[in-house]
């Protein structure tokens, strides 16, 4: 009775004969909830990102993609708020890993070179294609659970995750095309 009336008391409630504890709803809601550690762990790991990048337009993109994570992670939050769930993070041991292999790369490479920009770039693209099949997944189970304004926030959330793949691409494609094998 209690997740019934949960969902009633939000936003956007659930589709009929849909409780929240039916295994597709849970799936989604772990799937938020992941994402949301995600998020925030990538704020933590930003700032080391930029501060050993030598290349200012590169520090200055991942600056602004730190600042949109912030954007994110409020996003996120308002997602828990029309769900009527409290926003709970839940442990993403894929993003935790794909921090520690970029915290790696940043060890293994000589500062203040093109080829540790590029391995930040080749990190930080791993980290965006994972969270945009994670933004693919939470809007489709939010569009089929009928939740259309999380899912609509999801939507803006995965423009951004991709316009910053893209820019990360080109920005490796410069400096590719200027550094000697």
């Amino acid at each position: 009775m209690k997740n019934q009336k949960k969902a009633q008391t939000s936003t956007e409630s659930l589709p009929p004969g849909l409780q929240t504890d039916a295994p597709l709803y849970r799936l989604f809601l772990d799937t938020v909830r992941d994402l949301y550690w995600a998020e925030n762990h990538l704020l933590m790991v930003l700032p080391k990102m930029a501060a050993s990048a030598s290349s200012k337009a590169l520090k200055n993109a991942i600056d602004k993609h730190r600042a949109e994570t912030v954007l994110q992670v409020s996003r996120l939050e308002k997602i828990f708020e029309l769900l009527g769930e409290k926003a709970i993070a839940k442990k993403c041991d894929a993003m935790e890993g794909l921090a520690k292999e970029g915290e790696t790369i940043i060890e293994t490479t000589p500062s203040g070179t093109q080829t540790r920009d590029l391995g930040i770039i080749f990190a930080a693209q791993k980290v965006e294609h994972y969270e945009i099949a994670s933004y693919i997944g939470a809007y489709q189970l939010a569009d089929k659970l009928g939740f259309k304004a999380v899912a609509s926030l999801f939507q803006e959330t995965l423009k951004e995750e991709q316009h910053t793949d893209v820019l990360l691409s080109e920005m490796a494609g410069k400096i590719l095309s200027a550094v000697k094998a």
